[in-house]
């Protein structure tokens, strides 16, 4: 289990905001907090402290410079997500992602699109790729929700599918996306789904308020599970966490 840090990134401006209220309606949008720093001070800081792994991630259009900054303040560093496809995938690489997030570019009417993920894997190797499978509950299961999270697909989460799918990406990153950027708790449910069934490195988020919420993700995903924080956190403006709280808690976790 470790803390995988974020990045997200609107209007070219690092921000906390409810992702399930981005929409082409500007008014609807829910945003908990928007900094006056560049993406490149939050990258250099988790350099500094060392927690390789986290993501950046582009929230629509005109986050690109925005990217740019946070990958060049650390090359190799972080995932790098939003708007991912065949044409601009070595691009992004070379800008000084670790990783490749995916997600909507590889489902199409629903479905996974196995003709373009085996492109990208050509292009980029598994190795260098995260698949996106950020997921909403509905009648029976968690079913993989794209295209801002506004459209469910026909992808159950479940054992099976996450088997098959991991043999085409070196990780897998799981929003709750019912909680994520409320602060109001985790999914205890799904984490245990994830905890029983994901073969491979999974980072979950969404919903943490407080350090009891980290516990319960240790506890929820028996320890097999990483977790990002964003909303709560002092350095986006929460309340409910420390930042440095959240790093030394992270070495402890790599020591034991």
């Amino acid at each position: 289990m470790r803390f995988r840090p974020c990045i997200d990134l609107h209007d070219g401006k690092v921000k906390q905001i409810v992702g399930s209220s981005l929409t082409d309606n500007s008014a609807t949008l829910c945003t908990n907090f928007s900094s006056d720093l560049a993406p490149s001070h939050y990258a250099a800081l988790y350099r500094r402290d060392n927690l390789h792994g986290g993501h950046v991630i582009m929230l629509g259009s005109g986050n690109e410079e925005a990217a740019r900054d946070a990958l060049a303040a650390w090359p190799g560093g972080m995932q790098v997500g939003g708007g991912i496809t065949a044409d601009n995938a070595v691009y992004w690489l070379e800008q000084g992602a670790s990783h490749l997030i995916v997600t909507s570019h590889v489902f199409h009417d629903g479905r996974l699109n196995r003709q373009r993920l085996d492109h990208l894997i050509r292009l980029v190797g598994k190795k260098r790729l995260v698949l996106d499978l950020s997921c909403r509950w509905r009648h029976d299961g968690y079913y993989v929700v794209t295209d801002r999270w506004q459209q469910f697909t026909q992808l159950r989460i479940s054992a099976e599918a996450l088997s098959r799918l991991a043999d085409f990406c070196d990780e897998f990153l799981i929003h709750a996306v019912d909680v994520e950027g409320k602060c109001m708790g985790i999914d205890t449910r799904l984490l245990e789904l994830l905890a029983d069934s994901a073969p491979i490195p999974t980072t979950y988020a969404g919903g943490v308020a407080s350090f009891a919420d980290v516990e319960r993700i240790r506890l929820s995903g028996r320890g097999n599970v990483d977790f990002t924080v964003g909303s709560a956190l002092d350095i986006f403006g929460g309340t409910g966490l420390r930042y440095q709280d959240m790093v030394a808690y992270h070495a402890r976790l790599k020591n034991s």
